[in-house]
């Protein structure tokens, strides 16, 4: 085994570090307060040529693998978890589709856009009825001629007031009994189509979540992601490589959040010592150093697995469900070595904790990612 990354990925995690400590840091307590989605940075990241990173070169992306994909994530998530998750969901749930199940016409007009920034990438799957439960998608879409009409909702989406296109599930037709779901992508500018205002949530302030409406949306035929009534098993397949995604974005919020906790124990004094010579912090943060490297090491398995071209199902699962949880444990014990500081904003691991309680919930929840590694261990 070789746990040393290339040359290549050391010097994108230097590149992207430095980028995330000079560009994305310094007004990460600004944006969370304000909600202020981070567009410059976006920009920027654009012109770097990370946008595209793990896509194919032909399409204006970096040709890279998905462990250089987690480093970015991690870092960037290190900085700022509300630029993590946007980045993360670019890629993973608005590109890997298009690149993944998209005709080589659609690759051309959708996918080259969301690698050299032009436009952000998003996916529209979560209903108010339908989120783990795919099978309970009521979003709507009948034939008409040569086009699609689309009736529904989606919520909880993440990107898509900065998207030009959003590939969404609707219910097709129904197959034996069941509901044929199909993946269709929809112009963001389609009449009938709206994006309401963001919604005001625990954490992750600078994001962009909406929910989206669809009125008699009419698009081609063409514009199926894939083949009609397989938009389940394609999004099953895209929230594989998504949970890689928040494993890493887990792990750079609880890398920030040990390093504060970290720095603080050692200057903070108490009884005449500084923190850090207490027994007690000391477990805490062997613990916290501990976690850490054991989640990024399942993050670096599950995406090593999927550019080997195996099945890592499984693995995405552990990876996503261990480094969120532990994540959601280093962020909270990080405040308590904090005391009353903790508590306070100007010392970013109260936000670090609102950011990081999203990760056992999107993607498929924690008690999700037990059903998926159940069923993977043959239960």
């Amino acid at each position: 085994m070789h746990f040393e990354l290339t040359d290549e990925q050391k010097i994108l995690q230097k590149m992207i570090r430095e980028f995330a400590e000079e560009e994305v840091a310094p007004g990460a307590i600004e944006r969370d307060r304000t909600k202020t989605f981070p567009k410059e940075i976006f920009k920027k990241l654009g012109e770097l040529g990370i946008l595209g990173l793990p896509f194919p070169e032909k399409y204006g992306g970096g040709g890279a693998d998905t462990i250089s994909f987690a480093i970015v994530v991690e870092e960037l998530s290190r900085a700022c978890g509300s630029t993590g998750i946007t980045y993360s969901a670019h890629v993973s749930l608005g590109g890997a589709p298009l690149n993944l199940f998209g005709t080589e016409e659609q690759k051309q007009k959708y996918l080259i856009p969301i690698c050299t920034g032009e436009a952000l990438g998003a996916f529209g799957l979560t209903e108010p009825g339908a989120g783990s439960d795919a099978g309970g998608t009521e979003t709507e879409a009948r034939e008409d001629g040569d086009e699609w009409v689309i009736n529904g909702s989606k919520c909880f989406i993440t990107n898509a007031s900065y998207a030009k296109v959003v590939p969404i599930t609707a219910v097709t037709g129904k197959k034996d009994g069941k509901k044929e779901i199909t993946a269709i992508i929809v112009p963001t500018d389609s009449p009938g189509f709206s994006i309401d205002e963001p919604y005001d949530k625990m954490g992750l302030n600078a994001s962009n979540t909406t929910q989206l409406f669809f009125e008699d949306v009419r698009v081609p035929k063409e514009n199926i992601l894939g083949k009609r009534g397989e938009g389940f098993k394609q999004f099953l397949i895209t929230l594989d490589g998504g949970r890689i995604g928040i494993g890493a974005m887990a792990v750079g919020i609880a890398q920030a959040a040990y390093e504060k906790a970290l720095a603080y124990a050692k200057e903070r004094k108490q009884f005449g010592s500084p923190l850090s010579k207490f027994q007690v912090i000391q477990f805490k943060l062997a613990d916290m150093a501990m976690k850490i490297e054991l989640a990024r090491m399942m993050v670096y398995k599950a995406a090593w697995l999927k550019d080997q071209g195996k099945k890592f199902t499984k693995e995405a699962a552990m990876c996503k469900l261990y480094a969120s949880e532990v994540c959601m444990e280093i962020c909270r014990d990080a405040i308590q070595i904090h005391g009353g500081n903790g508590y306070m904003q100007e010392y970013e691991v109260e936000r670090y904790m609102r950011d990081a309680k999203l990760l056992e919930i999107g993607e498929g929840t924690s008690e999700v990612q037990r059903m998926v590694i159940s069923r993977e261990i043959g239960c």
